[in-house]
């Protein structure tokens, strides 16, 4: 079978077959409808549904083309003219794939009997809103499962079928018309390209945390593949169907530059006019730019970001972020005048990294309307000045070193800046670097910004308290190294063969480039000029804290799983000399605000 997007022929993986046990768990194929009595629970430590539901299993729905995909509903007995909520990924309809909470020590923070065992993974909980008058569709998209067809990685026919299923599930009998989208992650990217087809009975859309151009957001950021490539290898091979996944990591190898297949990964979300809630967060390595950057594009006008402290399911499946969506929905796609507009239209937490989070500053606008954009030089000592430097100096780090654990490489350059005040940093910050490197290369560099305590000490961020970890752990050292559950702080990154043409931008504290042209590579002793964007912050600082710039050869923070840290893939050769001063003014640029 042949598949074609933008004009390119797509490479194309194996699936893994429903049923097999080594992967997944079979759940057989049996359309029918079940009743789940109010008190129902699918086993012990699972919650329980609070009122009467209508379970229909492998619902049937007819796409344009003549595939044919397999949702599940669960609704309110009894109950009609109410809306519907579509949860729409390749995970299992039935909570029934290889993914899920149990994939890391601790379950994020999310105890078992939370959740009822019914809900897709980073999807909602139909127990927790059938009692509200809402309908939860679970949808298999093409190819999983038993849907038919190839499995698309996003793109738009995952946008078309989205835009069926839709207006399905809108005419059926006990529906009010209205649609709404919701869930995390993958999830969250669907409704992008979704909501982008405009269906006519979507009426509102709440991607949490999504990634929303999937070449420059996360597989190829700054140009390099490495190392993202690892999470989504895993994803890739973990897909179940009867067919093919889109092989996403090959098609990188065979097409590293942006080209029309890539553009078919991007979300046109100027075409989306949805009211949207959109929810980001610090911790995740795959949709923090992406999630801010789809707020900022999308064509609504009503429209709302929320930037939380936590790992994203650990908030994905709180008390208060499951009632303040209910908000959202209610008045959405009930008319319920419940005040929702008067929400602030972005509200930002910022992490102190040594206390607890400050939440929910109002804001009206993102990047936020009080920003002082402050340039600090990098010195031959390690320290970042306000004022540059009228001579030459010049530091090195050993670029293909590989870290033998997380957060520790000697060879990593390091430079500091000491509040004398209170000062919130919120927002993007860019690194602009002149580097060399004494062997002809592509060149890649990374950066980081770290929070260091008065006592010297850099800090880290635990996403889920140690304390509301499954069971709880005394010390942060005891949980694992994953970026799930300890953030170190905003990363960025830039091949300096990639750093050609930027995408037009009104925020030139955040470039981005087209990455569809790749400059020839940097000789032996050339100097490059590169401003490496780095992804939105929010950072807490009291006087004689510090900010800390690292630049090395490598990533450097830690991967979703502990396996997937250990490096050996860096490409880069030799030493790289990052030049100081007189016309090599290598600065940081950051957004720092007045506490109020």
């Amino acid at each position: 079978m042949t598949l074609v997007i933008g004009g390119v022929d797509v490479v194309l993986a194996p699936t893994i077959r429903p049923g097999d046990k080594a992967a997944c768990q079979s759940v057989p194929f049996n359309p029918s409808v079940h009743e789940l009595h109010q008190g129902f629970r699918k086993c012990d430590n699972k919650a329980a549904f609070p009122v009467d539901t209508i379970f229909e299993q492998d619902v049937a729905v007819p796409m344009r083309d003549g595939a044919t995909l397999y949702c599940d509903i669960f609704r309110p007995k009894g109950r009609s003219n109410i809306p519907a909520i579509l949860v729409w990924s390749p995970y299992g309809k039935g909570g029934n794939g290889p993914h899920g909470l149990h994939m890391i020590e601790g379950s994020f923070g999310v105890p078992e009997e939370r959740l009822s065992g019914y809900e897709k993974f980073e999807g909602l909980d139909p127990a927790d809103w059938v009692d509200k008058d809402y309908a939860v569709v679970n949808f298999d998209l093409r190819g999983c499962w038993s849907s038919e067809g190839t499995i698309p990685w996003l793109g738009t026919q995952d946008g078309r079928d989205g835009y069926d299923a839709v207006e399905y599930v809108a005419q059926l009998d006990w529906c009010n018309g209205r649609v709404a989208l919701a869930g995390n992650s993958w999830l969250a990217m669907s409704q992008w390209f979704i909501a982008a087809e405009q269906p006519p009975h979507l009426a509102a859309l709440a991607p949490w945390e999504g990634a929303s151009d999937f070449y420059r957001d996360t597989l190829c950021r700054g140009g390099t593949p490495y190392p993202y490539q690892k999470m989504w290898k895993v994803l890739e091979s973990s897909m179940v169907g009867h067919g093919q996944v889109e092989a996403i990591t090959a098609m990188l190898t065979q097409y590293p530059l942006y080209n029309e297949y890539w553009e078919d990964k991007r979300a046109k979300l100027e075409r989306v006019h949805t009211p949207a809630y959109v929810l980001a967060s610090y911790s995740t390595s795959l949709h923090t730019s992406g999630s801010i950057g789809g707020y900022n594009r999308l064509g609504s006008t009503d429209k709302w970001l929320r930037i939380h402290p936590k790992q994203e399911w650990s908030d994905l499946y709180s008390a208060e972020s499951t009632a303040d969506l209910r908000r959202f929905f209610d008045y959405y796609t009930k008319g319920i005048q419940n005040n929702w507009r008067e929400t602030a239209r972005v509200r930002v937490s910022l992490l102190p990294f040594n206390k607890e989070p400050v939440e929910n500053i109002p804001f009206p606008s993102y990047p936020v309307p009080q920003t002082q954009y402050t340039k600090l030089f990098l010195t031959q000592s390690g320290t970042l000045s306000q004022r540059p430097s009228s001579s030459s100096s010049r530091l090195s780090y050993q670029s293909d070193i590989v870290p033998t654990k997380p957060d520790h490489n000697p060879e990593e350059l390091l430079f500091r800046y000491t509040f004398e005040r209170p000062t919130w940093l919120i927002g993007y910050s860019k690194a602009v670097l002149y580097v060399s490197a004494e062997v002809a290369q592509d060149l890649d560099v990374f950066v980081q910004l770290r929070k260091m305590d008065r006592s010297g000490t850099i800090l880290q961020h635990m996403n889920v308290p140690v304390e509301g970890l499954v069971p709880p752990k005394a010390h942060p050292d005891e949980v694992p190294n994953s970026c799930f559950l300890k953030y170190l702080g905003p990363t960025g990154v830039l091949r300096a063969t990639h750093a050609g043409t930027k995408v037009p931008s009104t925020q030139d504290a955040w470039p981005e480039y087209r990455h569809d042209w790749k400059n020839a590579a940097v000789e032996a002793g050339q100097v490059c000029r590169l401003e490496v964007p780095i992804w939105p912050g929010g950072i807490a600082f009291e006087a004689g804290e510090a900010l800390v710039l690292k630049v090395a050869g490598h990533y450097m923070s830690m991967m979703e799983f502990e396996f997937l840290n250990h490096q050996t893939d860096i490409e880069n050769k030799g030493r790289h000399t990052v030049h100081l001063g007189a016309e090599h003014d290598s600065h940081l640029v950051v957004p720092l605000v007045e506490p109020f």
